[in-house]
């Protein structure tokens, strides 16, 4: 990774559970860039502020879960490569990782997670 890349400076956690190392993406330029031009992500991207996402010039599918600000998942959407995702109003932060993620992870709609 160079040193404009987010790094893995944290954890996602959902109850007791560590789910993935995530990298948060603090500059509007990270936010702007998310995971594109990358083959693939072992981990999760924290977003945030972000209310939508695309996935233009993606390299593969990802799963998006849109967050209140206290970290309730309000949405979770599966994007392929080339698309728009929709606003989320009351979104106040996005987690981006590869498709199937978050159902291996058994997060759903509802569920508080955390960053450790």
């Amino acid at each position: 990774m160079s040193a404009t890349d987010p790094s893995p400076t944290a954890w996602l956690v959902l109850g007791d559970t560590v789910l993935a190392s995530l990298e948060i993406a603090r500059t509007r330029r990270d936010r702007s860039r998310g995971l594109l031009g990358r083959e693939s992500i072992s981990g999760a991207m924290l977003l945030q502020p972000a209310r939508s996402v695309h996935t233009f010039g993606m390299r593969f599918p990802i799963d998006v879960a849109h967050l209140s600000k206290d970290l309730e998942v309000l949405a979770i959407t599966t994007m392929v490569p080339g698309r728009l995702g929709l606003p989320r109003p009351w979104a106040h932060a996005v987690i981006e990782a590869e498709a199937g993620a978050f159902e291996r992870w058994s997060v759903a709609v509802g569920d508080r997670l955390e960053i450790r």
